[in-house]
């Protein structure tokens, strides 16, 4: 539809920004409150902080399956109910159904999405660790891929900036391939953690292994309580949203602080087709929306877009709005878009017993686990058979599990047996990074349509021999690591798991120098259309083997304010 006047006027904004989760409440939250009156959109439905939490205070007996989902939610949904630690009764609600909508798999890649206002920030595991100029620099120095058009340096400050308002703990360790940040106190290892990493010092003293860095308030600051946030309450239910804003989310922090400017409209229920290109102007001029619930098609317009629909759907907008400039999708001069898919590799696991530490239990649930930084590939390490490097997630817990039960105990020998924790465990996940490859890519589905009309996304994406030897390196090491620290029953394996499922999908709309390689400029906006920008996942590229939410973050702010000093000056 096309609108003329008074009511054209009305859907016209400053700014439009397509998606409301980690990056998109971070470029909302920087516009309004620079002076840009915003329209928010998300095809979702609205979801407002704890308001919107239905199960955030119940405990498992009061869940009328005691935390499991029904067999139909888990036939409906076949991929997400790979996500064990959030896809259950508590917070299944926050993730989409797979069989409304549907993707094509060339190749296995487990495609994990939250349709909702906030997005997956709902559900993130809020690690944040910066990235460093050895993963900036990789791509130039190992000659892969093209070479990131910004540096350590020009991303440090605006990592400062977004940590002081996200609220990050953490301690600082003077690692250089993992740069310290604005750490608000750091959670506390378990005893076996702390034994662990005290056996590792003597057996490799040139590993480091820490408290991880994650967005949960250990002591909530006036930035963050000025917008209702308090401190983590150490409930380690931050899936089911937090009433408690101890963690970071759209939700609880970016959204509430682009609503105090008076600037931002929220539409929920908005699936963007595709962005409205001006021929005569070279522009964006706004977006077309389909009205989830009426399947109406209506356009808005803006002075600027930002693209922040997660890698995927992303780039799906993209591919979708093809013009008589732009035949093979938006802004795609150098056939880059939908190329270089990447994904975190969490193949590589291992388990191990431990003994002793009987007497000793730990405080609360701590919302977060232990991290070993990055070593292969690193200083005088230097790999035959892989380039890059992995790092690893941690934790060591007492669970219920593996205590000797008597199937025959009764009344207080039972209730005692049930109380009774079971034997210390450990646990490791590698992170490992993807390298780009022009061939792991996404395309529209020349045949197939969603309810909405619009083509499926075809996906094709596969693990290649460096990240099979790297998964093979990882395993080997997290098991001489366990057994040099005493640890019992060690268990190391590849679980081949398919790409997406580590949920951190990067790439497909890149940064490069050069417009003949690459989608984005340094700042993050397309080099055949100024006024556009895209800041989250799919504007990477390398993935580095760090958690990317907190360089998402940085490089939208960054990029927000790089937006507003050129409307400014009148260049978009």
């Amino acid at each position: 539809m096309y609108l003329q006047g008074d009511a054209k006027e009305k859907m016209t904004y400053d700014a439009i920004v397509v998606g409301s989760g980690i990056s998109g409440g971070w470029a909302a939250k920087e516009l309004c409150e620079k002076g840009l009156k915003v329209l928010l959109l998300d095809r979702g439905r609205n979801v407002e902080h704890i308001k919107d939490y239905p199960t955030t205070s119940k405990n498992p007996w009061e869940l009328p399956h005691r935390n499991r989902l029904t067999l139909s939610a888990y036939d409906e949904s076949p991929i997400q109910r790979k996500v064990e630690y959030a896809f259950n009764e508590y917070s299944g609600h926050f993730f989409i159904k797979d069989t409304d909508h549907p993707y094509q798999q060339e190749k296995p890649f487990d495609w994990v999405r939250g349709y909702q206002v906030g997005g997956k920030s709902l559900l993130w595991a809020r690690w944040v660790q910066r990235w460093s100029d050895l993963d900036f620099e990789a791509n130039a120095k190992d000659g892969i891929g093209v070479d990131w058009p910004i540096r350590y340096k020009d991303i440090d400050p605006w990592y400062s900036y977004v940590e002081k308002f996200v609220g990050v703990s953490g301690s600082k360790e003077g690692i250089p391939q993992l740069p310290d940040g604005e750490f608000l106190p750091p959670m506390e290892m378990n005893c076996v953690e702390q034994h662990f990493m005290s056996q590792l010092k003597k057996s490799h003293p040139d590993r480091y292994y820490i408290i991880s860095r994650t967005a949960n308030l250990s002591q909530a600051q006036d930035v963050h309580k000025k917008i209702g946030r308090n401190n983590c309450q150490y409930r380690n239910q931050c899936q089911t949203g937090c009433p408690f804003g101890g963690y970071f989310s759209s939700n609880s922090s970016t959204i509430p602080a682009a609503l105090a400017t008076g600037n931002l409209t929220i539409r929920p229920f908005s699936v963007v087709h595709s962005i409205i290109y001006d021929e005569q102007k070279g522009k964006a001029s706004g977006v077309r929306v389909i009205d989830t619930n009426t399947k109406e098609m209506v356009e808005f317009y803006s002075k600027i877009v930002f693209l922040n629909a997660a890698t995927l759907n992303t780039t799906l907008v993209l591919l979708n709005s093809t013009s008589d400039r732009f035949p093979n999708g938006f802004g795609n001069d150098s056939d880059t878009l939908g190329r270089h898919l990447m994904d975190h590799n969490y193949r590589g696991r291992a388990t191990a017993l431990v003994d002793g530490f009987e007497d000793m239990y730990y405080y609360g649930r701590r919302p977060a686990g232990t991290y070993l930084a990055r070593f292969r590939n690193v200083g005088k390490d230097k790999q035959k058979d892989f380039v890059r490097g992995y790092a690893y997630a941690c934790g060591a817990s007492r669970e219920g599990w593996g205590r000797g039960m008597n199937e025959e105990s009764i009344g207080a020998e039972l209730k005692n047996e049930l109380t009774t924790p079971g034997p210390w465990s450990f646990g490791m996940t590698a992170m490992g990074e993807m390298l780009p490859h022009p061939d792991n890519r996404v395309t529209l589905d020349k045949e197939k349509k969603d309810q909405w009309g619009i083509p499926l996304l075809n996906i094709d994406c596969k693990w290649r021999d460096n990240e099979d030897a790297m998964t093979k390196d990882a395993v080997n090491a997290a098991a001489e690591m366990m057994e040099a620290a005493g640890f019992k029953n060690v268990n190391a394996y590849d679980n081949h798991q398919a790409p997406g499922l580590a949920i951190h999908e990067m790439g497909t709309c890149r940064m490069g120098r050069d417009p003949k390689t690459s989608m984005l400029n340094g700042w993050n906006q397309l080099h055949a259309v100024k006024n556009v920008f895209v800041t989250d996942g799919a504007s990477m590229t390398s993935t580095a083997c760090q958690n990317p939410s907190i360089t998402y973050m940085a490089l939208t702010a960054r990029a927000a304010d790089y937006a507003v000093q050129e409307l400014k000056k009148q260049n978009l």
